[in-house]
């Protein structure tokens, strides 16, 4: 029998074994705590071990399972909430009270709750990995597609149950495999973490991620499919925004995994997702989330886990053709967690400490997001939001660095903005996305064929300000002829009346493309019809006497979300104002 030979934290050593395999998920010690082979020599098997290992001692037992760490995939995902290796926290409260207690042995996943099922497939069918063989309601807001495992051979199908209502272990259909075995299909299936799910096809990003917010829809957009970053120190709104980016997005599916964060943050997370109504379907937002919550006391080695496991999830659900948007919150505690583990294992150190294979840590979990034609020929997305939480807001550390190699979409989250209560605090300046020529095409068919010229505009008017700001911060603005004194307001009236978003109010917490679109059209015809009384003799204290900027700073409020039409209506009364005050100026 293998026995512990040393312990150091949450890494066991096992000496003179050659009974495991890397990667295999075993159970240490008489509480059988949940482990995983890390690394393996002639002399000893280093062992991860993903719960507490207080009075944990050497000589007691290492058990191997055969298999992979893996997630157990099934309906009873959604609205669950999940420790960093997919226990469920309400179960593990129950057994073990409001502390977790090590080698708590629960199921993942409810395998006494039935569920209706109807069976898509019928005997002399052919099932291929990836093909849907039962769907059943998982939640009032998602049905759930049970797929044939990519692990599977496929075969064809010899037996199939009746409809009805079947628990998670039921054999459904039965399958006779090209080798001749026949093989028991039920609605769940197990899946290793730390491999990505294989699809049909990668697909070119083409469709923006919809997220309600001006400053990520219109300026620094990101895709259905693609990966962004939103940096920030202390007290920047990480948090915030991704709560408001996962109430608000057009995904089918939220996952949102609290990484090494504040239990009461959590809290938070829990309590606005259930008392939040789904625009989409008027019933609990919880009805399509998916929360895995690893906090800060909770063992360091889930943490490191955590993050596989909710990527593996959202893939399962794009396998089924849904979009799934992941928050993860935040990728720096994830990052700390490596470096810990790192160091007990005595690995040489990289910079500040991280492991030398932090960068592709960093990238394995990026690149598994995508848009891709899934085994069973529909469409789905993973987008993966990342925060990244860097000491002292300082972006040159490595994990914001590296993180910014594999994503194609930055949100710099800056401290002034926030301390000055300008929500969401994304630095335009700093910030950048690479999708915007993606979506080009996008915009112009379901927006407005010039959406991709009115915003550059707008960033032309915003990085033209920026500049002007140093000259203003030596020599104060009444040294600016009147053009510049326009340009700088009319980036005031951008920042304070477009970028600005009001997250408590009905019609500013979420904006749709549309109402976006006009608000940007509206600014620049103000800059325009502005620009041309300047060149007509008329004075920038006249052009601000009309209060058109602050009127385009309240049209936020005043026109609401579902009166598109009004815009029309200021439009006209404001060419109208100028063309009186132009006329005024040359008689």
């Amino acid at each position: 029998m293998d026995v512990i030979y040393s312990i150091n934290g949450p890494v066991v050593k096992v000496r003179d074994t050659t009974t495991f395999s890397m990667l295999e998920m075993v159970y240490v010690g008489k509480k059988r705590l949940i482990s995983e082979v890390i690394g393996v020599d002639s002399d000893f098997t280093t062992i991860q071990v993903y719960e507490g290992t207080t009075g944990l001692m050497p000589g007691e037992p290492v058990v191997g399972s055969g298999a992979a760490m893996s997630a157990v995939l099934g309906p009873g995902i959604i609205s669950g909430i999940f420790d960093g290796i997919e226990r469920p926290l309400k179960r593990l409260e129950e057994i073990t009270g409001a502390f977790i207690g090590d080698g708590a042995d629960v199921s993942s996943l409810d395998e006494q709750k039935k569920y209706d099922c109807r069976i898509t497939v019928s005997v002399g069918d052919t099932l291929s990995p990836g093909q849907i063989y039962c769907t059943c309601p998982e939640t009032p807001a998602i049905e759930h597609r049970c797929m044939l495992s990519p692990l599977s051979e496929g075969g064809e199908v010899v037996w199939t149950a009746d409809g009805g209502s079947y628990t998670i272990n039921d054999t459904v259909v039965k399958i006779k495999t090209p080798s001749g075995r026949e093989e028991e299909l039920t609605l769940c299936q197990r899946w290793p973490i730390r491999t990505p799910r294989p699809s049909a096809q990668r697909l070119p990003i083409s469709r923006p991620l919809i997220t309600g917010q001006r400053i990520v829809d219109s300026v620094l957009p990101v895709a259905k499919g693609g990966a962004a970053a939103i940096p920030g120190g202390f007290g920047t709104g990480k948090t915030m925004t991704q709560h408001q980016l996962a109430k608000w997005c057009d995904a089918d599916i939220i996952v949102y995994i609290g990484c090494g964060e504040r239990g009461n943050e959590m809290t938070q997370v829990l309590e606005e997702f259930s008392e939040l109504t789904d625009p989409r379907t008027g019933r609990p937002l919880t009805d399509r989330t998916v929360l895995i919550a690893n906090t800060s006391n909770m063992p360091v080695a889930a943490r490191e886990a955590s993050i596989y496991t909710g990527i593996t999830l959202a893939e399962y659900y794009r396998d089924m053709g849904y979009h799934i948007a992941i928050m993860a919150d935040s990728t720096s505690r994830w990052a700390e967690a490596l470096r810990e583990i790192s160091g007990r294992l005595e690995e040489m150190p990289a910079e500040e400490g991280f492991p030398a294979y932090l960068p592709s840590r960093i990238s394995e979990f990026y690149e598994r997001a995508g848009y891709v034609r899934t085994l069973g020929g529909s469409e789905g997305s993973v987008t993966i939001i990342g925060a990244v939480s860097p000491q002292g807001s300082d972006f040159s550390e490595p994990v914001t660095q590296n993180t910014k190699r594999f994503v194609r979409c930055f949100w710099a989250l800056d401290k002034s903005l926030a301390y000055a209560r300008h929500y969401p605090a994304i630095n335009w300046i700093t910030s950048y996305s690479e999708y915007t020529e993606d979506l080009e095409d996008y915009y112009s068919e379901n927006v407005a064929e010039d959406f991709i010229a009115v915003r550059q505009e707008i960033c032309n008017i915003l990085a033209q300000e920026n500049t002007l700001m140093e000259i203003v911060k030596l020599m104060g603005t009444d040294v600016l002829p009147d053009d510049q004194k326009l340009l700088i307001e009319t980036a005031r009236v951008i920042r304070t009346g477009f970028l600005q978003q009001n997250a408590y109010h009905k019609d500013d917490t979420y904006v749709p493309l549309e109402k976006q679109y006009l608000m940007m059209q509206a600014i620049c015809r103000f800059y325009e019809l502005s620009g041309k009384a300047l060149g007509a003799g008329v004075s920038i204290n006249d052009i601000l006497g009309t209060g058109w900027a602050e009127k385009l700073i309240k049209i936020k409020y005043d026109i609401p979300n579902d009166r598109p039409e009004m815009f029309g209506e200021y439009k006209e009364k404001m060419e109208s104002d100028f063309a009186q005050l132009v006329g005024r100026c040359v008689k």
